[in-house]
């Protein structure tokens, strides 16, 4: 056995390993899943718009327009006037000075990063939440910078760590994190970091991917239901959620994106996104600004479908967003809930390690603003049916015996 199918014998044993999944169709709130129907419950397509008219229409009418592909880096000739005009509008949505698109979130995180740890004499220390995003980790690595990890949403100790290790207000440092957190579906304290990077001069970065289009007035964010729209040095976003296409940006004021554009390394050296991507978020955001009630219609869905999960046994109390955890602890025993669930009509992906920290493991409910209420309700009892049979008891913290069918009626990446 070669050492490549000796570790992937190792990640089947420890129900770590992964495959890819087939969904016929697009990403609507119900697919066609390896040959399954089911309902999704694992996409951030999150206010239904990836396949809405006017946005395929948008990036169909833009591949006419421009092509298909850029052609080059933004600082060569990939900078083209579609590009321009999602800027300004995302800025404005923002409530920011200025914003510069990247290619993906991920090319975000670590180039905003990477940039802002270029600033100032001295090494750069990035305070960082435990639960960031793998991109937010990659890009403190990749800044060379003294990176150090604060609890989770935990001000306290962020302004202990910080007055313990760097009490300088002019040493150079970045507080980077997520608003609403992908694993766990809970709301980074915005005010209190503010307040804090004010107080030490560091720069509070802020990625935004999971709640621009699903929280705050209209859609605009955590940021700006927090009161703190213009005020965030730099707000990450994505295009690849709620507005349903790919990209992503950075909103800050014009002094931070004119440093963005001449040192973020994956802006420079990577290929401008294509046309009809920006197009299509382009007409997304010009939905979203038209009919808000889709961001009602996604909180609702959300609170349905606690509801129901907690009649059904299971711990939901920390997430207060469009994004749900079913935390059951063991990877294997995740995996066999969303093995079951999916034969039954529920399509719930378990989420295990690295993705989340060990013991963690997970079904990641993500709520569309297509779903209805009774589709999410009976979501959640073929959920709860699914955790009996494959041996868990919502709410017990752990494993039960496993349940026979006659006892399936009734009975928490990150």
């Amino acid at each position: 056995m070669s050492e490549i199918a000796q570790r992937l014998e190792e990640l089947r044993e420890s129900g770590l390993y992964r495959r890819m999944r087939l969904i016929s169709g697009p990403q609507g709130g119900r697919v066609v899943l390896d040959g399954t129907p089911v309902l999704l419950l694992c996409s951030n397509n999150y206010l239904g718009l990836a396949d809405h008219p006017a946005v395929t229409e948008a990036a169909a009418e833009a591949a006419l327009r421009w092509g298909v592909g850029a052609g080059a880096s933004r600082l060569v000739s990939g900078t083209m006037t579609v590009h321009r005009r999602l800027e300004e509008r995302l800025a404005a949505f923002k409530g920011t000075e200025s914003a510069v698109l990247f290619g993906s979130g991920y090319l975000a995180n670590v180039g905003v990063l990477q940039a802002l740890a270029s600033v100032g004499a001295g090494r750069t220390t990035i305070y960082s939440d435990a639960l960031n995003h793998a991109s937010i980790i990659d890009g403190c690595r990749l800044a060379r910078a003294e990176t150090v990890v604060y609890e989770h949403n935990d001000a306290e100790h962020l302004a202990w760590t910080m007055a313990r290790r760097d009490p300088d207000p002019s040493a150079p440092k970045i507080v980077v994190t997520d608003s609403v957190f992908s694993m766990d579906g809970d709301v980074a304290p915005l005010v209190e970091l503010l307040e804090l990077c004010r107080r030490t001069g560091a720069r509070l970065v802020v990625d935004e991917a999971h709640a621009t289009g699903c929280t705050g007035r209209g859609g605009r964010g955590a940021v700006a239901e927090a009161g703190l729209e213009g005020e965030v040095d730099v707000v990450v976003g994505t295009l690849g959620k709620a507005l349903g296409s790919y990209g992503a940006f950075a909103a800050a004021s014009h002094e931070v994106v004119e440093l963005l554009t001449n040192a973020a390394r994956p802006l420079i050296f990577s290929t401008a996104p294509p046309p009809p991507a920006i197009a299509a978020a382009l007409a997304a955001l010009e939905l979203l600004e038209a009919e808000p009630e889709r961001v009602t219609a996604l909180q609702a869905g959300a609170d349905a479908l606690r509801d129901e999960l907690h009649r059904e046994g299971f711990d939901v109390a920390g997430s207060t967003t469009q994004i749900v955890p079913l935390i059951v602890g063991d990877a294997a025993l995740a995996m066999r809930i969303c093995e079951l669930a999916i034969e039954d009509g529920v399509f719930a992906q378990a989420i295990r390690p690295p993705t989340v920290p060990d013991g963690t493991s997970r079904l990641r409910l993500a709520v569309m603003a297509s779903h209805t209420k009774d589709e999410l309700r009976e979501a959640a009892r073929v959920l709860g049916r699914a955790a009996l049979q494959a041996g868990f008891r919502p709410g017990s913290g752990g494993p039960v015996a496993a349940a026979t069918p006659s006892s399936r009626g009734r009975v928490r990446a990150a």
